[in-house]
């Protein structure tokens, strides 16, 4: 049965429902907007009081999904070697890039190069450290940078649109690899540094602070931006990014230049500003 159930979402039409969800969540419904957002709430009970703004405050319901937060609402872990959680989610895996071989689950895995999609970069995070962020529905969506960085590049990868739920992660091999997604790169003081947004079904769009929307389901090329000469610094905390819908972060970073907590697992809830590994 779980087979099946996982050999079905290869027969779906992700692009098209993502579309269609994406037409519809970035619709001014007036009323019916406002209605969809407080039935959102309930059904995931979402906690209303860190919300920046009122309800029908938000004129879409993308609006309302990537809304900020009010300010301290996610108080920023400052120490120096403090390496932070990036978003608010579960932790699919974590843990160390096995040559060039990160862990999906039982199984499951799947290279670096795969899923950077650049063979290069893949190689300065070999024997490296890896963690997998799941964003589920009543998660904060707003993506922020674990440590002090200098953005270098950007690459977007088009893909699939699989749902990355903790089912398909352990029943689609390379899930993450397959997907569409956005890979951000930042220099730092402990070396070379990815963030990889990571898209699925019904998610629209990624949005990041310095490019806005990137490429939606639209581009069939995979497609750098090269930054390294605009020295847009991000302080560790600082937002880079949004998802409109939910989806998956994973973060990678190169050899013996962090440490995770001791008490970090699979499964364990994480919270945007908290530490989770330090520097080395």
């Amino acid at each position: 049965m779980q087979k099946l159930k996982a050999d079905s979402q290869y027969l779906l039409p992700k692009h098209l429902l993502t579309r269609a969800a994406g037409l519809l969540a970035g619709a001014r419904l007036g009323g019916l907007t406002t209605f969809m957002i407080e039935q959102f709430i309930k059904k995931y009970k979402i906690n209303t009081k860190e919300m920046a703004g009122r309800i029908k405050d938000y004129k879409t319901f993308n609006e309302f999904f990537s809304r900020p937060l009010v300010p301290d609402a996610r108080p920023i872990n400052l120490k120096k070697d403090a390496v932070i959680y990036p978003v608010d989610g579960k932790i699919s895996q974590f843990g160390k890039i096995e040559d060039k071989f990160l862990f999906q689950a039982k199984n499951h895995y799947y290279t670096a190069e795969a899923l950077l999609a650049d063979s290069i970069e893949a190689e300065t995070f070999k024997n490296g450290d890896f963690i997998t962020i799941y964003l589920s529905p009543k998660d904060y969506h707003r993506v922020h940078i674990p440590f002090d960085g200098v953005l270098d590049k950007m690459i977007h990868v088009p893909g699939d649109l699989f749902s990355v739920n903790p089912f398909n992660a352990k029943h689609i091999p390379e899930l993450f690899a397959r997907n569409e997604r956005v890979v951000c790169y930042f220099n730092t003081s402990i070396g070379r540094m990815a963030v990889v947004f990571v898209g699925a079904t019904i998610v629209r769009s990624i949005a990041t602070a310095w490019a806005g929307t990137v490429a939606p389901n639209k581009n069939k090329d995979v497609t750098t931006y090269d930054y390294s000469g605009s020295e847009q610094t991000f302080p560790k905390g600082a937002e880079i990014g949004k998802f409109f819908m939910g989806s998956t972060v994973i973060c990678l970073f190169e050899k013996d230049k962090i440490q995770f907590s001791e008490d970090l697992q699979a499964g364990q809830p994480t919270r945007m500003g908290m530490q989770m590994a330090v520097s080395k």
